[in-house]
């Protein structure tokens, strides 16, 4: 190997070392932020974090009709979608803003 080649293997690796480094501090900073969501007027409450992960999720024992669990079901799957899709735009907008979304050698 020569020596040229030898150094580019060496940046190389540098490089996906401060990606990986970069990556586990975003895990970090996803995982700080927390949104909370409710469908059914507050019938069914969840929180999730910036990575996807749910906390929480809260019923109202009012929400639980033995005879209609279609309903709940329905305001479960309604408030983890709506919880996702808030978790994806803050946690976007967090990384944009804090400028921790660079990628070394790209400037």
């Amino acid at each position: 190997m020569s020596f040229a080649k030898f150094r580019q293997a060496k940046d190389q690796i540098k490089q996906m070392k401060e990606l990986k480094a970069q990556a586990d501090a975003m895990q970090k900073q996803l995982a700080a932020i927390v949104v909370e969501v409710d469908s059914g007027h507050g019938a069914v409450k969840i929180s999730l974090n910036g990575a996807q992960k749910i906390l929480s999720v809260k019923i109202d024992p009012k929400a639980m009709d033995p005879n209609k669990p279609e309903k709940l079901e329905s305001l479960v799957l309604q408030a983890v979608n709506d919880g996702i899709t808030k978790a994806q735009k803050t946690a976007a907008k967090e990384m944009m803003a804090s400028g921790n979304f660079k990628l070394p050698g790209l400037g």
